[in-house]
């Protein structure tokens, strides 16, 4: 083992050379455009503009940091500056003063920089297997306890902090919101404003068919009738939605239990299951179908005969057509699932769990542009990291965000001015190094 000598290098090196990826971003969403004209600074020559505040708020989010303080450590490199196009790095009071100021004005802005991104930048929103985009949204909670920042209360999980919705489009999770709320609203409250804005955001975004799945707690008509409303013989869309038996289940449990004209499936001894559907129409609706699953456990996993059977009764409301089966739809919803790991990398990979700003306004404003950071970090690994020239060789349909920080925001590069031209310089045995000039010449030539 060698001891090394630390010298301090003559030249510009950076540890995030994935930023150069972001700025071609921002130029496919026309930011400078959409927020300068709209959000005018006093003295344009020595002020920080808002575009880049925004700019360079959303370069820190793409590394996992949202504390406002961190810029600090970017205010003297130039590589930041010039791989996102910022022309005065913000300091941590101006960051944090001017997204106080503006976060109610800049709400409606982050849906139109969050489509021009997605449209722009050409995702792809990969179907289901039955051929529908899933549109999945949830809330889930974000720990905040033991401060008080406004809007923080108690969550469903028995934590104080807040209960954000999450509404995801394609099997590979692009966010189209991230809204926040506070820790005590219900899932389902106001949800439908949201829905307002998020089903034609989703048809712009494709034109194949959406199916629109939520748990128990958005067991609403109000917001089925909000999703069937965006329905059309040519733009269908569906919804899966789970079912809140209420005080119904029991009674409905016993009965079909009870019934010798009830089909049982056997899955081992003292486990056994019954599927069926029924036909309904809800008002402002439509017809629907509506699946169960009863559950009977005699013997519970771990060898213990019970003294009382114990049934599991389960269902779904769907506007699925019948040549999807009971199974299939199960199957479909069962798949929902997936979005939970989407939420992990909010919280985790990106370190959004507690939110930087006491001010509710402000914080909403951090989870939109989260969700436009995820989004940028998700179209970089689906176009590098998937093909066979990757450096990750384990096969997959859609690598996790934290991958994508470690493969490509994280990457040693080296700046170079040279001709009049800036360049950023790579290392020799950098395996991912193709994928990343291949993509960034497609990004330069998108945003022409």
């Amino acid at each position: 083992m060698n001891n090394f000598r630390i010298v301090r290098l003559p030249y510009e090196l950076t540890s995030h050379s994935g930023l150069a990826l972001i700025g071609q971003f921002f130029k496919l969403m026309r930011l400078n455009q959409h927020v300068d004209p709209a959000f005018p600074v006093r003295d344009t020559a020595i002020s920080v503009l808002n575009s880049d505040i925004l700019k360079s708020y959303l370069g820190l989010l793409v590394q996992g940091k949202t504390d406002f303080d961190a810029i600090e450590a970017y205010r003297d490199e130039r590589f930041f500056a010039e791989a996102l196009g910022i022309r005065n790095i913000p300091s941590s009071p101006t960051l944090r003063q001017r997204l106080d100021t503006h976060a109610a004005a800049w709400f409606p802005l982050l849906d139109s920089l969050n489509e021009l991104l997605l449209r722009n930048a050409k995702a792809v929103f990969r179907p289901l297997a039955c051929g529908w985009v899933p549109l999945d949204f949830d809330v889930f909670p974000m720990n905040n306890s033991q401060s008080k920042k406004e809007g923080v209360s108690r969550v469903y999980n028995g934590v104080d902090g807040y209960a954000p919705l999450a509404c995801y489009l394609g099997a590979d999770g692009y966010c189209l919101e991230l809204a926040l709320r506070p820790g005590s609203s219900h899932s389902a409250l106001e949800t439908e404003h949201n829905l307002e804005r998020v089903l034609p955001m989703a048809k712009r975004l494709t034109t194949a068919p959406l199916l629109v799945r939520a748990d128990s707690g958005f067991d609403s008509l109000k917001l089925m009738r909000e999703i069937r409303q965006a329905h059309t013989e040519e733009r269908p869309v569906d919804f899966l939605v789970k079912w809140n038996p209420r005080r119904s289940g029991e009674e409905i449990a016993r009965r079909i239990a009870e019934s010798p004209d009830t089909l049982w499936r056997l899955h081992r001894e003292g486990k056994r299951e019954a599927v069926w559907e029924e036909a309904l129409t809800l008002e402002g609706v439509g017809a629907v179908r509506r699946i169960y699953r009863l559950t009977e456990r005699t013997i519970d996993r771990h060898g213990q005969n019970l003294l009382v059977p114990d049934w599991d009764l389960e269902g779904w409301t769907t506007t699925l057509p019948g040549t999807l089966d009971k199974s299939a739809v199960i199957a479909l919803y069962a798949d929902h699932a997936t979005h939970e790991q989407f939420h992990a990398e909010f919280k985790t990979d990106m370190d959004l769990e507690r939110l930087p700003s006491g001010k509710f306004d402000t914080n909403y404003l951090v989870c939109g542009l989260a969700a436009i950071a995820l989004n940028m970090l998700r179209l970089m690994g689906q176009n590098t990291l998937l093909g066979p020239k990757s450096p990750v060789r384990h096969g997959a349909q859609r690598r996790r965000v934290k991958t994508v920080m470690k493969e490509l925001m994280f990457k040693a590069g080296r700046l170079i001015r040279h001709a009049g031209q800036w360049w950023l310089g790579l290392g020799r045995h950098d395996k991912g190094y193709e994928v990343f000039a291949e993509y960034y010449g497609v990004l330069k030539a998108q945003a022409g």
